[in-house]
């Protein structure tokens, strides 16, 4: 080992971020490569700009960050008194919401279709519409709001109740969303529930998790930062096979037999990424198979 391995080696080692990252290619990097591999004279495209390349670059990653990449990213915070958290700047849709207990175990958290947080509209005494001081244009005026909504202001601010073990052959109600027998299941549980409203980007928590520690697992788009905008090394010929296609089935001089073709390409190299990204390790499959295996008595 060379004097400059031993550095380099350090230097790595000693960082304080960066770890881990030889498992990735930058976009720009993918870029520069396909240029290079695709593009020329007796390739299969003669001719593309690099704006067009970085173009379906960016939207291979949004369409694999869906299904393919490990592209789940996750925001820790306490609840406050609002019982609301602001979707994240990157938000695409949510994995699960979970509560942390005391001992650190993450209890699942279900969504309630039980409420939501309609448009208030804020009236008069005598039920009248009541109206934005500004006009929106030629005296358009918008109808004014009601913050916070009757509905969700008396979702919060219920009592939580306590769980009631009642014998199981009555019918007693122990709960104001449902009786014992035919109980909703996202309310048969005692972690609490969310619901997430689109329209204002907000999360809002039942009365129950004021206070809690509560973790969003959500899924990106991979079009945050440059540094976020990578390629696992394992997914990167899906990458070129999806800009390949994109470019390809764009132009109209392309006969269509080569369009396809790609397509399946596209679509092989996809799967591939995909199986060896799922991280499946022969090991801890047997593992969940002997468990599957236990009798219960």
């Amino acid at each position: 080992m060379g004097l400059l391995d031993i550095q380099t080696q350090g230097q790595y080692y000693e960082a304080t971020t960066g770890q881990g990252d030889y498992q990735f290619v930058s976009l720009d990097n993918i870029i520069s490569a396909f240029m290079v591999a695709y593009v020329g004279e007796g390739k299969i495209i003669s001719k593309v700009s690099r704006t067009d390349v970085q173009f379906h670059g960016m939207r291979a990653i949004q369409e694999l960050s869906y299904d393919v990449f490990r592209s789940i990213k996750s925001q820790e915070i306490e609840i406050p008194a609002s019982l609301t958290m602001v979707l994240p700047q990157d938000y695409v849709n949510y994995v699960k919401l979970v509560r942390v207990d005391s001992n650190g175990i993450e209890r699942v958290l279900y969504p309630t279709g039980k409420t939501s947080n309609p448009f208030a509209i804020e009236q008069n005494t005598d039920g009248v519409y009541q109206l934005t001081d500004a006009p929106l244009n030629d005296n358009n005026f918008l109808l004014k709001e009601q913050n916070p909504s009757n509905t969700w202001d008396n979702y919060k601010s219920q009592t939580p109740r306590q769980d009631v073990y009642v014998d199981d052959s009555t019918d007693i109600e122990i709960d104001f969303r449902g009786r014992r027998y035919g109980l909703d299941p996202q309310h048969s549980q005692s972690n609490g529930s969310f619901y997430i409203d689109y329209q204002r980007g907000f999360i809002h928590f039942s009365s129950a998790l004021s206070g809690q520690t509560v973790t969003l697992k959500y899924i990106s788009d991979g079009l945050g930062t440059d540094a976020e905008m990578v390629v696992h090394k394992f997914a990167e010929e899906a990458v070129y096979k999806w800009i390949t296609y994109g470019i390809l089935s764009s132009r109209t001089n392309i006969p269509e037999y080569i369009v396809q073709r790609f397509k399946k390409e596209r679509f092989a190299e996809t799967r591939k990424a995909k199986i060896r990204l799922s991280n499946i390790k022969m090991e801890e499959f047997t593992q969940v198979l002997k468990g599957m295996g236990k009798q219960i008595k």
